[in-house]
């Protein structure tokens, strides 16, 4: 089931992948707890005027997947979608 959300959230932690070392969220605060990711995918939406804005489809230790948007500095949790 898929849960629209649209709140901003904060990342406390993040981590590298890749040889190109790329970042990704490895822990958000949301709803006054921490949810902690195991892995996720990273997509680059927009360069441009507006600047870069990424989406990033993160599996969690709860069993979700946490859908996050990046705009400069912010972040806004988009959505989460239940395992099946």
């Amino acid at each position: 089931m898929t849960q629209i959300i649209n709140a901003p959230v904060n990342v406390s932690a993040y981590y590298f992948a890749g040889r190109e070392m790329k970042t990704f969220p490895k822990e958000i605060e949301f709803g006054g707890e921490a949810v902690t990711f195991l892995s996720g995918l990273r997509y680059l939406v927009q360069r441009g005027q507006q600047g870069v804005v990424k989406l990033f489809d993160m599996s969690s230790t709860d069993g979700l997947t946490y859908r996050l948007q990046q705009t400069g500095d912010s972040w806004t949790l988009l959505g989460t979608k239940g395992a099946f």
